[in-house]
């Protein structure tokens, strides 16, 4: 493989890191872009979809090269994001070689993401805080602390075995919702609807949505449409999964 295929490589990985940690296309077609120029390439034309990354650039002795990326999953990571921006900043002040360039990429790939007690504790305090906030008692709060295991356990072993996401979403939904009748037939939690609110906010997918507005007002009309329409099948999924349980139980909320 060609120094110029090995960069083209590595800046395309790095795209892949941006987008499936939750960045917009607009930052990750400007990294890209950005990265691209830096190593020297005179053109570089970039179409990104929350799927796929489409690559072409222009060198100076006149050949084309055109790289593509399939994209299967996106989530959120912040951390990795960050690093992606400061080695773009650094590329773009000062070009690395290409060896040391796709090792730095390879790690920010490798990099863990938040150890499994600070994501616990996460669950915890925001299920039971929404529960509180939206006119829950302390004991709700806590009740939906409890029930807040329960989705923890179910993303955590889906994702071990590879779970279609909105087939766990549904699942994961159903589960709160008998855990929370479990609490309130247990004495632990007062009112059930506090407590299903309070979990089903850890489902909501907030930043996806966000991220799919952004996109549409950025001018990727697109991805924004794609984005918005995986929120919406995401709140369906929530959905089914609640209203296959209370209606089960005949619960009225």
């Amino acid at each position: 493989m060609s120094q110029t295929d090995i960069i083209l490589d590595g800046i395309l990985d790095a795209g892949e890191i941006l987008l499936k940690a939750g960045a917009e296309i607009s930052r990750v077609e400007d990294t890209v872009r950005r990265m691209s120029v830096a190593y020297g390439f005179v053109r570089v034309d970039v179409f990104v979809i929350t799927s796929n990354i489409v690559v072409t650039v222009h060198t100076e002795d006149g050949s084309n090269i055109t790289q593509t990326r399939r994209i299967t999953g996106r989530s959120t990571n912040m951390r990795k994001i960050e690093q992606v921006n400061a080695l773009s900043r650094k590329v773009c002040a000062n070009p690395i070689p290409a060896g040391e360039f796709r090792e730095a990429v390879a790690d920010i790939s490798r990099m863990p993401a938040c150890s499994n007690r600070v994501i616990l504790a996460a669950y915890l305090i925001i299920a039971s805080a929404f529960a509180v906030f939206f006119g829950g008692t302390i004991r709700d709060g806590a009740a939906a602390a409890v029930c807040s295991l329960v989705p923890y356990g179910l993303s955590y072993y889906g994702e071990k075995i590879r779970l279609q996401p909105i087939i766990l979403i549904i699942v994961e939904s159903a589960a709160i919702c008998l855990s929370a009748l479990f609490t309130v037939w247990i004495g632990l939690g007062s009112n059930i609807n506090y407590i299903i609110i309070g979990n089903i906010m850890l489902l909501i997918p907030g930043v996806a949505l966000m991220t799919a507005v952004r996109d549409m007002i950025m001018g990727e009309t697109i991805s924004g449409v794609l984005g918005i329409c995986e929120a919406v099948v995401r709140a369906i999924a929530i959905a089914i999964g609640c209203a296959m349980v209370l209606l089960g139980f005949g619960v009225k909320l």
